[in-house]
Protein backbone atom coordinates (compact mmCIF):
# COMPACT_ATOMS: atom_id res chain seq x y z
CA UNK A 1 0.00 0.00 0.00
CA UNK A 2 1.29 3.37 -0.87
CA UNK A 3 1.91 5.88 1.64
CA UNK A 4 0.01 8.45 0.22
CA UNK A 5 -3.75 8.09 0.92
CA UNK A 6 -5.83 9.65 -1.68
CA UNK A 7 -8.15 10.26 0.59
CA UNK A 8 -6.91 12.19 3.06
CA UNK A 9 -8.72 15.38 1.57
CA UNK A 10 -11.87 16.54 0.94
CA UNK A 11 -14.10 13.32 -0.45
CA UNK A 12 -17.51 13.96 -1.41
CA UNK A 13 -19.64 10.45 -0.75
CA UNK A 14 -22.33 9.09 -3.38
CA UNK A 15 -24.96 7.02 -2.56
CA UNK A 16 -28.36 6.88 -5.49
CA UNK A 17 -31.52 5.10 -4.40
CA UNK A 18 -32.45 2.32 -6.67
CA UNK A 19 -31.32 -0.65 -8.06
CA UNK A 20 -27.68 -0.34 -6.14
CA UNK A 21 -29.34 -0.02 -3.09
CA UNK A 22 -30.37 -3.32 -1.89
CA UNK A 23 -32.50 -2.37 1.77
CA UNK A 24 -31.77 0.77 1.27
CA UNK A 25 -28.45 0.29 2.75
CA UNK A 26 -26.56 3.08 1.17
CA UNK A 27 -29.04 5.78 0.69
CA UNK A 28 -29.83 5.41 4.43
CA UNK A 29 -25.67 5.85 4.87
CA UNK A 30 -25.84 8.82 2.80
CA UNK A 31 -28.83 10.12 5.68
CA UNK A 32 -26.81 9.45 8.38
CA UNK A 33 -23.57 11.52 7.19
CA UNK A 34 -25.88 14.62 6.55
CA UNK A 35 -27.32 14.65 9.51
CA UNK A 36 -24.26 13.48 11.06
CA UNK A 37 -22.20 16.15 9.78
CA UNK A 38 -25.44 18.71 10.03
CA UNK A 39 -25.77 18.91 6.02
CA UNK A 40 -27.19 21.70 3.89
CA UNK A 41 -27.88 21.41 0.58
CA UNK A 42 -25.98 23.75 -1.79
CA UNK A 43 -27.56 22.18 -5.35
CA UNK A 44 -29.60 19.86 -6.63
CA UNK A 45 -30.21 18.77 -10.68
CA UNK A 46 -33.30 19.53 -12.85
CA UNK A 47 -35.36 16.52 -12.02
CA UNK A 48 -37.49 17.13 -15.36
CA UNK A 49 -34.26 16.61 -17.27
CA UNK A 50 -33.22 13.08 -16.35
CA UNK A 51 -36.32 11.49 -14.33
CA UNK A 52 -39.25 9.64 -16.07
CA UNK A 53 -42.15 9.97 -13.70
CA UNK A 54 -43.88 6.79 -14.23
CA UNK A 55 -41.03 5.07 -12.72
CA UNK A 56 -39.70 7.73 -10.19
CA UNK A 57 -42.95 8.99 -9.26
CA UNK A 58 -43.09 12.73 -7.41
CA UNK A 59 -44.07 12.33 -3.67
CA UNK A 60 -47.08 14.06 -1.80
CA UNK A 61 -47.05 14.71 1.71
CA UNK A 62 -48.25 17.67 4.05
CA UNK A 63 -46.04 20.44 5.16
CA UNK A 64 -46.80 21.77 8.90
CA UNK A 65 -49.79 24.18 7.58
CA UNK A 66 -51.56 21.06 6.45
CA UNK A 67 -50.45 22.37 2.53
CA UNK A 68 -50.11 18.92 0.02
CA UNK A 69 -46.27 19.46 -0.94
CA UNK A 70 -44.80 17.91 -4.13
CA UNK A 71 -41.53 16.58 -3.82
CA UNK A 72 -39.89 15.77 -7.54
CA UNK A 73 -37.01 12.71 -7.55
CA UNK A 74 -33.95 14.86 -8.06
CA UNK A 75 -30.15 14.41 -7.03
CA UNK A 76 -28.61 16.53 -4.26
CA UNK A 77 -25.54 17.89 -2.94
CA UNK A 78 -24.70 18.74 0.98
CA UNK A 79 -21.74 20.60 2.74
CA UNK A 80 -21.48 20.93 6.14
CA UNK A 81 -22.91 23.42 7.73
CA UNK A 82 -19.95 24.67 8.85
CA UNK A 83 -17.33 23.48 6.78
CA UNK A 84 -14.63 23.49 8.95
CA UNK A 85 -15.84 20.93 11.15
CA UNK A 86 -15.80 18.29 8.49
CA UNK A 87 -13.94 18.04 4.98
CA UNK A 88 -16.55 16.09 3.69
CA UNK A 89 -19.33 16.60 1.02
CA UNK A 90 -22.28 14.16 0.00
CA UNK A 91 -24.42 13.42 -3.24
CA UNK A 92 -27.80 11.82 -2.61
CA UNK A 93 -30.24 10.97 -5.46
CA UNK A 94 -32.57 8.52 -7.26
CA UNK A 95 -30.95 6.95 -9.78
CA UNK A 96 -32.14 9.03 -13.21
CA UNK A 97 -33.87 7.10 -16.21
CA UNK A 98 -32.24 8.94 -19.30
CA UNK A 99 -29.59 11.36 -20.47
CA UNK A 100 -26.95 9.96 -18.11
CA UNK A 101 -23.99 11.94 -19.77
CA UNK A 102 -25.39 15.30 -19.14
CA UNK A 103 -26.54 14.13 -16.08
CA UNK A 104 -22.75 13.17 -15.19
CA UNK A 105 -21.12 16.40 -16.74
CA UNK A 106 -23.93 18.65 -14.15
CA UNK A 107 -22.63 16.44 -11.18
CA UNK A 108 -19.45 16.72 -12.09
CA UNK A 109 -19.16 19.79 -13.10
CA UNK A 110 -20.89 20.74 -9.47
CA UNK A 111 -18.40 18.72 -7.46
CA UNK A 112 -15.75 20.67 -9.20
CA UNK A 113 -17.54 23.96 -7.88
CA UNK A 114 -16.79 22.29 -4.15
CA UNK A 115 -13.13 21.57 -4.73
CA UNK A 116 -13.87 18.14 -4.04
CA UNK A 117 -10.42 15.75 -4.07
CA UNK A 118 -11.88 12.29 -4.34
CA UNK A 119 -14.79 10.38 -4.80
CA UNK A 120 -16.53 7.21 -2.58
CA UNK A 121 -19.62 5.99 -3.86
CA UNK A 122 -21.96 3.50 -1.90
CA UNK A 123 -23.70 0.80 -2.88
CA UNK A 124 -24.97 -2.26 -1.94
CA UNK A 125 -26.45 -5.98 -3.15
CA UNK A 126 -28.19 -8.67 -2.80
CA UNK A 127 -26.15 -11.84 -1.31
CA UNK A 128 -26.17 -15.40 -0.18
CA UNK A 129 -25.23 -14.50 3.13
CA UNK A 130 -26.38 -14.84 6.69
CA UNK A 131 -27.79 -12.22 8.56
CA UNK A 132 -25.92 -13.81 11.93
CA UNK A 133 -22.39 -12.48 10.34
CA UNK A 134 -20.97 -8.99 10.28
CA UNK A 135 -22.31 -7.52 6.38
CA UNK A 136 -18.98 -7.63 4.25
CA UNK A 137 -18.18 -4.63 2.46
CA UNK A 138 -16.24 -4.85 -0.90
CA UNK A 139 -13.76 -2.24 -2.14
CA UNK A 140 -12.94 -2.23 -5.35
CA UNK A 141 -11.53 0.68 -7.81
CA UNK A 142 -10.44 1.12 -11.24
CA UNK A 143 -8.04 3.53 -10.54
CA UNK A 144 -4.44 1.79 -9.87
CA UNK A 145 -3.45 4.68 -7.59
CA UNK A 146 -6.32 4.31 -5.50
CA UNK A 147 -5.98 0.02 -5.38
CA UNK A 148 -1.76 1.22 -4.06
CA UNK A 149 -3.51 3.85 -1.57
CA UNK A 150 -6.02 2.41 0.32
CA UNK A 151 -6.92 -1.45 0.25
CA UNK A 152 -9.60 -1.60 -2.47
CA UNK A 153 -9.30 -4.51 -5.67
CA UNK A 154 -8.77 -3.61 -9.20
CA UNK A 155 -12.49 -3.63 -10.56
CA UNK A 156 -11.81 -5.41 -14.00
CA UNK A 157 -15.86 -5.98 -14.36
CA UNK A 158 -17.08 -5.61 -17.79
CA UNK A 159 -20.60 -5.65 -18.53
CA UNK A 160 -24.05 -3.55 -17.91
CA UNK A 161 -23.48 -0.53 -14.68
CA UNK A 162 -25.16 1.52 -13.53
CA UNK A 163 -25.36 5.53 -12.62
CA UNK A 164 -22.63 4.89 -10.25
CA UNK A 165 -20.31 3.71 -13.26
CA UNK A 166 -20.94 6.59 -15.45
CA UNK A 167 -20.08 9.08 -12.53
CA UNK A 168 -17.23 7.42 -12.05
CA UNK A 169 -15.77 7.86 -15.57
CA UNK A 170 -16.94 11.43 -16.02
CA UNK A 171 -14.72 12.00 -12.55
CA UNK A 172 -11.98 9.95 -13.54
CA UNK A 173 -11.75 11.87 -16.77
CA UNK A 174 -11.56 15.08 -14.77
CA UNK A 175 -8.67 13.75 -12.18
CA UNK A 176 -10.88 13.14 -9.18
CA UNK A 177 -9.85 9.50 -7.49
CA UNK A 178 -12.71 7.43 -6.79
CA UNK A 179 -13.49 4.20 -5.22
CA UNK A 180 -16.58 2.12 -4.91
CA UNK A 181 -17.71 0.52 -1.26
CA UNK A 182 -20.41 -2.37 -1.71
CA UNK A 183 -22.25 -3.76 1.48
CA UNK A 184 -23.66 -7.80 1.03
CA UNK A 185 -27.04 -7.51 2.20
CA UNK A 186 -28.81 -10.89 3.04
CA UNK A 187 -31.50 -11.59 0.11
CA UNK A 188 -34.16 -12.97 2.20
CA UNK A 189 -34.75 -10.19 4.37
CA UNK A 190 -34.27 -6.90 1.79
CA UNK A 191 -38.10 -6.40 1.78
CA UNK A 192 -37.41 -3.05 4.40
CA UNK A 193 -34.46 -1.18 5.58
CA UNK A 194 -31.35 -3.24 6.66
CA UNK A 195 -30.03 -1.08 9.27
CA UNK A 196 -26.85 -3.64 9.98
CA UNK A 197 -25.50 -3.01 6.66
CA UNK A 198 -26.12 0.67 6.49
CA UNK A 199 -23.84 0.75 9.70
CA UNK A 200 -21.23 -1.56 8.16
CA UNK A 201 -20.88 1.19 5.51
CA UNK A 202 -20.66 3.87 8.29
CA UNK A 203 -17.87 1.95 9.70
CA UNK A 204 -16.20 1.74 6.52
CA UNK A 205 -16.13 4.94 5.76
CA UNK A 206 -15.04 6.43 8.76
CA UNK A 207 -11.84 3.94 8.81
CA UNK A 208 -11.23 5.18 5.09
CA UNK A 209 -11.84 8.84 5.74
CA UNK A 210 -10.32 8.92 9.47
CA UNK A 211 -13.42 10.32 10.42
CA UNK A 212 -15.17 9.41 13.90
CA UNK A 213 -19.12 10.22 13.71
CA UNK A 214 -21.55 10.09 16.80
CA UNK A 215 -23.73 6.87 15.23
CA UNK A 216 -26.92 7.51 17.80
CA UNK A 217 -29.30 4.86 17.84
CA UNK A 218 -28.28 2.74 14.71
CA UNK A 219 -26.05 0.41 16.62
CA UNK A 220 -29.15 -0.46 18.21
CA UNK A 221 -31.22 -0.50 15.23
CA UNK A 222 -28.92 -2.91 14.05
CA UNK A 223 -29.26 -4.71 16.93
CA UNK A 224 -33.04 -4.73 17.03
CA UNK A 225 -33.27 -5.79 13.39
CA UNK A 226 -30.93 -8.50 13.69
CA UNK A 227 -33.00 -10.03 16.66
CA UNK A 228 -36.08 -9.79 14.85
CA UNK A 229 -34.74 -11.62 11.83
CA UNK A 230 -33.42 -14.29 14.42
CA UNK A 231 -37.24 -14.56 15.82
CA UNK A 232 -38.76 -15.17 12.07
CA UNK A 233 -36.05 -18.10 11.40
CA UNK A 234 -36.90 -19.51 15.23
CA UNK A 235 -40.57 -19.75 13.69
CA UNK A 236 -39.92 -21.14 10.31
CA UNK A 237 -37.96 -24.48 10.25
CA UNK A 238 -36.92 -24.38 6.72
CA UNK A 239 -35.70 -20.91 7.11
CA UNK A 240 -33.37 -21.56 9.81
CA UNK A 241 -32.03 -24.53 7.87
CA UNK A 242 -31.03 -22.23 5.46
CA UNK A 243 -29.31 -19.53 7.62
CA UNK A 244 -27.28 -22.31 9.05
CA UNK A 245 -26.21 -23.26 5.51
CA UNK A 246 -25.51 -19.77 4.98
CA UNK A 247 -23.15 -19.82 8.11
CA UNK A 248 -21.70 -22.52 7.50
CA UNK A 249 -20.76 -21.80 4.02
CA UNK A 250 -19.47 -17.90 4.96
CA UNK A 251 -17.32 -19.64 7.50
CA UNK A 252 -15.94 -21.94 5.05
CA UNK A 253 -14.98 -19.37 2.49
CA UNK A 254 -13.87 -16.34 5.25
CA UNK A 255 -10.10 -16.34 4.20
CA UNK A 256 -11.22 -15.87 0.46
CA UNK A 257 -9.70 -13.02 -1.46
CA UNK A 258 -10.54 -9.48 -2.18
CA UNK A 259 -10.70 -11.07 -5.81
CA UNK A 260 -13.60 -13.99 -4.97
CA UNK A 261 -15.37 -10.96 -2.92
CA UNK A 262 -15.02 -8.62 -5.68
CA UNK A 263 -15.90 -11.54 -8.40
CA UNK A 264 -19.64 -11.54 -6.41
CA UNK A 265 -20.14 -7.87 -6.87
CA UNK A 266 -19.84 -7.92 -10.58
CA UNK A 267 -21.78 -10.84 -11.07
CA UNK A 268 -24.67 -9.40 -9.35
CA UNK A 269 -24.34 -6.21 -11.46
CA UNK A 270 -24.87 -9.14 -14.59
CA UNK A 271 -27.98 -10.81 -12.67
CA UNK A 272 -29.39 -7.43 -12.13
CA UNK A 273 -29.03 -6.25 -15.23
CA UNK A 274 -30.97 -9.38 -16.82
CA UNK A 275 -34.05 -8.82 -14.34
CA UNK A 276 -34.82 -5.64 -15.26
Amino acid sequence: MSEINLFAGRTLVVAFEGWNDAGESASNAARFLIEAIKAVEISEVDSQNYYDFQFARPQVSLDENGKRVVRWPNASVYRPAIPELFDLRVLLGVEPSRNWVDFAREIADIVEGEEVDSVVFLGAMLADAPHTRPIQITATSTNDAVCESVPAEKSLYEGPVGILSILSAEFEKRGLPTMSLWAAVPHYVHSGPVPKSTLALINSIQELLGLQFAQGDLPEEAFKWERAVDELAESDEDLAEYVTSLEKSRDEIDGATGETIAAEVEQFLRDADEER
